[in-house]
């Protein structure tokens, strides 16, 4: 298990990184810079890598419920 502090800069890293990530329409940008984390720190790569694919498990796990509740509801007004 990480140590909190490099679980917390992993987090803060990981929301900026997806916030960039979206500005830029860069959808790989989190390798990149998991790659500059790695030469420098495993660490903090690993915990990086594992909160951005944490939190794009979210993303895409939430954009299955719209897409699945838009189509449902749309069965439901014809």
């Amino acid at each position: 298990m990480a140590d909190p502090a490099v679980t917390e800069m992993a987090n803060k890293l990981a929301v900026e990184c997806l916030a960039v990530q979206k500005e830029i329409g860069e959808d790989r940008l989190f390798m990149k810079v998991g790659d500059v984390l790695g030469a420098s720190s495993q660490t903090l790569e690993e915990a990086f890598l594992t909160a951005i694919r944490t939190r794009m498990a979210e993303i895409q796990g939430r954009d299955f419920l719209v897409k699945q509740l838009k189509a449902h509801r749309a069965t439901q007004s014809e």
